[in-house]
């Protein structure tokens, strides 16, 4: 949320609303289809629980696979972004910004090899620090919002809207982050539902009074900036919104880059531990250890992935894009198995079927980028192959 505003803009200017729209009615029979499925069958696994109970473990491998090749994308993209933030506050540049995201990266990667973990209330604190931000922007933008910034309203045509979507998708995918929690709940049954529509209402507000206000506000300029938050504080406050902004994305990035390698790094445990990946990168995945293999195995993606980037080889909308690609895969999985574990011809089952349909619609405006996916779903498939030929030839 910190720069997506500003690349939905650039794909589809003020049509991008549409793409907003469009996501926030996908997101209700979706976050409601993983909560149901979670108040069903609370487990850890979360969409690999529910895919392997639906298709099967080979499947459930090949989803395992696409969250675990997702996240040193994101990381790189999330570290980018606080660096991007800091530079235009320092006026540093380009290099600037990759010295910083690299700092972030490192850092993380630090933080989760010696075992430090930011505890439920602190993940909270970042949590609502990103809200508050969101919102002080959105209010300090509304006066300045001019209806002459939305014309021409569809400068691209139609198909940017897609376009669009494929990027924001982004900001959409994580409703199966809670069914991996659905376990650790006391009643997932009653609560699950509760706090997915407490959500709902959360992120409606907020995505969409910060996409209004970035293209109402800024016009034209939406799409040329990599620091939407700031250009919105900075009509109300000036150039002292810099350092804040820079302050806020610099902890909330380091909070998410932190995150997503510590839940990822055991999910590459979990995955050597199921035979769903090398034996080896099972070690560390108990109960108080640190999966230092699984997390090293993170980092060298990670540091592959960010040094041709800062190069120029690849730009913050193409990760961001690449990661929404896996994620967008994850999630129609998830949906898949919903159609085949709920009950059948009921309102919530429907609304997964047309869930499912609109999730491959936004893929397929992924374009080339579906090669990951794919990829990896025929990498894991050849891992699994070979691990039950070398098991015959035994």
């Amino acid at each position: 949320m910190l720069t997506l505003p500003s690349l939905a803009a650039a794909a589809a200017g003020p049509a991008s609303l549409l793409a907003w729209v469009l996501l926030l009615a996908l997101c209700v029979p979706v976050a409601a289809s993983f909560a149901a499925l979670g108040a069903r069958y609370p487990d850890g696994g979360g969409v690999a629980t529910y895919v392997h109970r639906a298709i099967g473990p080979r499947a459930a491998a090949v989803v395992g696979w696409w969250f675990y090749g997702a996240v040193p994308l994101g990381v790189v993209s999330a570290a980018w972004i606080g660096g991007t933030y800091v530079a235009g506050a320092a006026g540093w540049g380009d290099g600037g910004a990759a010295a910083v995201g690299a700092v972030v990266l490192a850092g993380s990667l630090a933080s989760n090899a010696v075992g430090l973990r930011m505890s439920g209330r602190v993940q909270l604190l970042l949590g609502g620090l990103l809200a508050a931000v969101l919102l002080c922007a959105v209010l300090a933008a509304a006066p300045r919002v001019s209806a002459a910034n939305f014309t021409p309203f569809l400068p691209h045509g139609w198909a940017s809207v897609g376009s669009a979507a494929s990027v924001l998708f982004f900001a959409f995918a994580g409703w199966e982050a809670a069914s991996h929690l659905s376990g650790e709940f006391a009643d997932p049954a009653r609560d699950l539902p509760r706090v997915t529509r407490r959500t709902l209402a959360v992120i409606t507000v907020l995505y969409l009074g910060l996409a209004v206000a970035t293209i109402g506000a800024l016009g034209p300029a939406a799409a040329r900036t990599g620091t939407p938050l700031t250009a919105l504080l900075a009509q109300s406050v000036g150039t002292a919104a810099r350092p804040v902004a820079a302050a806020a994305a610099l902890f909330l990035t380091f909070g998410a880059v932190n995150s997503y390698l510590a839940g990822a790094s055991r999910l590459g445990a979990a995955l050597g531990r199921d035979g769903a990946a090398p034996r080896w990168l099972a070690k560390g995945g108990g109960p108080g250890e640190v999966p230092r293999r699984s997390l090293a195995v993170l980092g060298v993606v990670a540091v592959l992935l960010a040094v041709p980037a800062a190069a120029g080889a690849a730009d913050l909308d193409l990760l961001m894009r690449a990661t929404a690609t896996c994620l967008a895969a994850v999630t129609l999985a998830g949906l898949a198995a919903a159609l085949v574990l709920l009950e059948r011809r009921t309102p919530l089952w429907y609304g997964a079927l047309a869930s499912a349909v609109l999730t491959a619609g936004v893929l397929a405006f992924s374009g080339w980028l579906l090669l990951i996916p794919v990829v990896l779903a025929a990498a894991s498939t050849a891992f699994l192959t070979l691990r039950r030929t070398g098991r015959g030839g035994r």
